[in-house]
């Protein structure tokens, strides 16, 4: 919220924006609506995935490699929809990510070589959601290395100077989080939002109706925070002129 009380809205489009989440439907159910519109208005989007997903089944018959195969379709596909001017990969093991220099590492490359004006990301403040979710550890760590990435690491050059010529990233929008500060309006896009999230369909192996509900349920409360009728919530950390 503003310093009035009011939701502020983002109005401004980036020159060019990376997201980087743990696993291959996080972009998709955490901002896809944002990545889209961004990407309609001219924006260079791209998104860098820390995980295959591969222990991403209910299935215990099904091999890690063959859930890995099928979540690489999957988003590749969802991709195509929101519109990405790239899709890059990591390959970490569901679980396995640390929060240490080696990650730290692999992201300031890619945001040295992307040079995105903006970086969205999981909010790695964000535990408990109520009595109902705890949040994936792999979000957390991917929250906390992407901003210990951006502040300081990739834009001083004594930091992984082998990772190219610093970049200073000017904004981070924290995704998920418990604390919104700045709301972005997905009215035209929220159907591509949507698209995108069902093409992940080993993730609903009951259907993906229910998911639709929820997502367009919390895009509604967003909205109605921001006074528009369908949003996705960020809080927001000013990192660079």
């Amino acid at each position: 919220m503003g310093a009035d009380g009011v939701a502020e809205l983002v109005e401004e489009t980036p020159e060019r924006a990376l997201g980087v989440y743990a696993h291959p439907d996080d972009p998709d159910v955490s901002c896809g609506g944002t990545l889209a519109r961004w990407s309609r208005e001219g924006c260079e989007v791209h998104v860098l995935l820390c995980t295959e997903g591969d222990k991403g089944t209910l299935d215990p018959s099904v091999t890690t490699a063959e859930v890995a195969k099928i979540r690489a379709a999957e988003a590749a596909e969802a991709a195509a929809i929101i519109g990405l001017a790239g899709q890059h990969h990591l390959g970490h093991s569901d679980g396995d990510l640390v929060d240490g220099v080696e990650l730290r590492a692999e992201i300031v490359k890619w945001v040295r070589r992307l040079v995105p004006t903006v970086v969205l990301c999981p909010d790695p403040t964000a535990l408990f959601f109520g009595e109902d979710y705890l949040n994936h550890r792999d979000h957390r760590v991917v929250g906390a290395c992407v901003l210990d990435a951006l502040a300081p690491a990739a834009a001083l050059p004594h930091y992984f100077p082998e990772a190219g010529p610093p970049h200073q990233v000017k904004v981070a929008y924290l995704s998920g989080t418990l604390d919104p500060t700045v709301w972005i309006d997905i009215t035209p896009t929220v159907g591509e939002k949507l698209s995108a999230v069902a093409c992940h369909r080993s993730q609903f192996p009951a259907g993906f109706e229910w998911a639709r509900e929820a997502l367009l349920e919390r895009a509604m409360e967003e909205g109605q925070r921001a006074g528009v009728q369908y949003a996705e919530a960020f809080r927001r950390l000013r990192l660079g002129a």
